[in-house]
């Protein structure tokens, strides 16, 4: 296919539009969970479903769609990724029952393929001097848009209706999706061979046990034999699909791959700033909507509780710009190592100082620089550990990664916020500072694991092309 004469600028604006877009499906339904609730006439148990559908759709779409993205074309499985979430997003407007919102979200969770693709896009697309500050920006878009998914739902629903929390969305993919066809080039570097069947169905099982098992284990219980079972079998599908990848001629991932140092490092430092991230953003709106009669509540609406955390996502958002510099100035190792530091003194400090409504918000902002600075510069240090033609499926395991921890990290939140009750039904005070204490913990997990990532020059997180593989192939 003959390229297009397409400025980088251009492709990145189109890629940008379409990874904003994701980021505000994970985060605009959390606020008015009680309103889909009263909307389907369903039970709480039920409508927490609509975040979890999504939330396994999605873990298993994104490495699957990169590692088609490396073998079809980047830029054709794009073009189907974002219409799939324009497709799922008017389900979900017009959905008649819960039943049809679930499948909607489902359809919706088809979109976590948009970020390892866009990733892939940029380092095939852009020079290898800008190539860091695309990443992080467009890294950085899918922490911020999360955020400011929260802050949006409340006036969202308010002014325009609850349709139009998936109609804007389905407004921008689809001019995403247009874009994508008419200024995003045709991939130029593709994996080759047939992508095998087992090891994708192994993998969606045993990702799709683990997820089932993390969801309801607060409501079922943790030993009982449901729970039990799924986590079984989610060890018993994760070692047949660790010896079937083996056995594969073409690998859907590369497992020898995910023990290079720089990659390995990456993920693990993925998974503890999803686990805080989702943790925290989706548990402090119901702290601060708590009523005052609780006894350290603020008694806030959705859409105030949004304006508290938006100065957070503004923060990860401008990281977005700022990290890649410092990377190529301190290390991608350096920056992250800071990030990771930064969240522990955000999490420990809400633990410990939540009296007013404006200490959360200053303290998540500490917590947005910290996630900007990862999140950003994560995504530079896997593209640059691995060849062009696994840029796909490493990044997308990589933000895969980071989705798995989250889920996670909220699971745990809840269990240790609703674990004790106080008068009314409200969970007690100390859950609160408990939960963010164990965040704050996991993040110092994350500032030792970052200290292991490779000793690079900074070009070399932010490079794409052979070059810089070759050059990151010696000195780690």
């Amino acid at each position: 296919m003959v390229r297009r004469p397409v400025g980088p600028r251009l492709t990145v604006a189109v890629l940008a539009l379409g990874t904003a877009a994701f980021g505000l499906l994970q985060s605009l339904i959390v606020p008015v969970l009680s309103e889909v609730q009263r909307r389907f006439d369903t039970d709480q148990s039920t409508v927490t479903w609509v975040l979890t559908a999504y939330l396994l759709s999605a873990a298993v779409a994104t490495p699957l769609i990169g590692r088609i993205g490396d073998a079809v074309g980047k830029q054709r499985m794009l073009v189907v990724t974002l219409v799939m979430l324009a497709i799922g997003s008017a389900m979900a407007a017009v959905a008649p029952s819960i039943e049809w919102m679930l499948v909607a979200r489902v359809v919706q969770g088809f979109g976590g393929g948009v970020l390892p693709l866009a990733f892939g896009i940029v380092r095939d697309e852009v020079s290898p001097e800008r190539s860091g500050t695309a990443v992080g920006l467009l890294a950085s878009l899918v922490s911020a848009a999360f955020g400011i998914g929260i802050v949006l739902a409340g006036p969202i629903v308010d002014g325009l209706g609850y349709p139009w929390l998936f109609w804007l969305p389905a407004i921008a993919t689809t001019l995403a999706a247009v874009g994508a066809v008419l200024f995003v080039p045709a991939s130029p570097v593709t994996a080759s061979g047939r992508i095998s069947v087992l090891p994708a169905v192994l993998l969606s099982g045993w990702l799709v046990c683990l997820l089932l098992a993390v969801s309801e284990g607060n409501d079922r219980g943790w030993t009982s034999s449901t729970i039990l079972g799924l986590l079984v079998a989610a060890a018993v599908l994760m070692a047949g699909w660790i010896a079937s990848e083996r056995r594969a001629a073409v690998p859907l991932i590369d497992l020898d791959l995910m023990r290079e140092r720089g990659v390995w490092t990456s993920n693990a430092v993925a998974f503890v700033a999803g686990f805080g991230t989702f943790a925290s953003l989706g548990f402090l709106p119901q702290l601060l909507q708590t009523p005052v009669a609780s006894g350290y509540g603020f008694g806030d609406s959705i859409s105030q509780s949004g304006w508290v955390l938006l100065p957070s996502s503004m923060a990860a958002f401008v990281m977005g710009f700022v990290a890649p510099r410092l990377v190529r100035r301190l290390t991608a190792r350096r920056v992250i190592s800071i990030g990771a530091a930064a969240n522990v003194l955000a999490f420990s400090g809400v633990a410990l100082l939540h009296d007013e409504s404006w200490h959360i918000s200053a303290l998540m902002v500490l917590q947005g620089i910290g996630i900007g600075c990862v999140v950003s510069s994560l995504a530079g240090v896997v593209l640059a550990s691995v060849p062009r033609h696994q840029t796909g499926v490493a990044s997308g395991m990589n933000a895969n990664i980071r989705l798995i921890g989250g889920s996670i990290g909220t699971a745990m939140m809840g269990g240790v916020i609703t674990a004790r009750t106080g008068a009314g039904g409200f969970p007690l005070e100390a859950g609160y500072r408990d939960g963010f204490l164990v965040l704050a913990a996991v993040a110092v997990v994350a500032v030792g694991v970052a200290l292991l990532i490779p000793r690079t020059p900074g070009r070399l997180d932010v490079r794409a092309g052979p070059a810089a593989d070759a050059a990151l192939a010696r000195t780690a």
